[in-house]
């Protein structure tokens, strides 16, 4: 198994973990908020926002919740305005580390991020210094659900996808940025619920940490991830060994 997807098994599994605390929620309800205050509050004429809320149906997210939260962007209801904000650092041995962030309090956050990278060894850099060794593409995960690989595989293929990883009962698919939607669209369309459909940071080239560097890396990685300001962290760690 590679670092990537042993790391993905890992994230998957603390993503359980974290759904029962209500993490996730906060996370989905945010980007709900900030989706549908910059395209509209109807899911069907704007992608992000349909895309957000088809998430939160992955992880069960009562439709009320979902309600609330586009009223709360369109003004029907008081609500907060967030910022998105994307920070780079690097962890210990020189990972590189990128954090997506939505936020009502810019100068607490890049504190807190600021706070993490240091307590784990690691400096945030300047903006541009990390991204290069990242490409944007789009990442479905999905529960095989009784699809071979070679099945899967023809599927996504034909609908533009660029490859496609299996393990442990899961699916992980990766596509273009600009093949994403049609991608994720043929996969509902034949009846399968992805578990989560987002556009991501994906390394260019992973850099294999191990020992207690990679102790390092994983609780910086699950430091900032607990922080409710931080959506999304992406790294070049290669875990292979752990």
């Amino acid at each position: 198994m590679s670092g990537h997807s042993k790391w993905s098994t890992i994230k998957r599994k603390k993503a359980a973990i974290d759904a029962k605390k209500g993490k996730i929620f906060t996370k989905l309800i945010k980007e709900i908020t900030v989706a549908a205050r910059e395209g509209g509050g109807d899911p069907d004429g704007n992608p992000r926002l349909r895309l957000a809320v088809d998430n939160a149906k992955a992880a069960n997210m009562p439709a009320d919740n979902v309600d609330r939260a586009i009223k709360k962007a369109t003004g029907e209801l008081e609500g907060v305005n967030y910022s998105e904000l994307t920070y780079e650092g690097y962890g210990p041995s020189g990972i590189a580390i990128i954090v997506e962030c939505l936020t009502d309090n810019k100068n607490r956050t890049v504190a807190e991020v600021r706070h993490a990278f240091s307590k784990y060894g690691g400096s945030m850099a300047e903006t541009g210094a990390v991204a290069w060794m990242f490409e944007r593409k789009g990442v479905i995960t999905l529960p095989a659900e009784g699809k071979s690989e070679d099945e899967m595989m023809e599927i996504v293929l034909e609908a533009g996808a660029e490859d496609l990883q299996s393990e442990e009962g899961f699916f992980e698919i990766k596509t273009a940025v600009e093949d994403f939607e049609p991608v994720r669209k043929q996969i509902v369309s034949i009846g399968l619920t992805p578990d989560n459909a987002s556009l991501q940071w994906v390394a260019k080239n992973e850099v294999a940490v191990s020992g207690e560097a990679a102790e390092k890396v994983m609780k910086l990685i699950d430091m900032l991830e607990d922080n409710d300001d931080v959506q999304n962290v992406y790294s070049n760690a290669d875990f292979a060994d752990e």
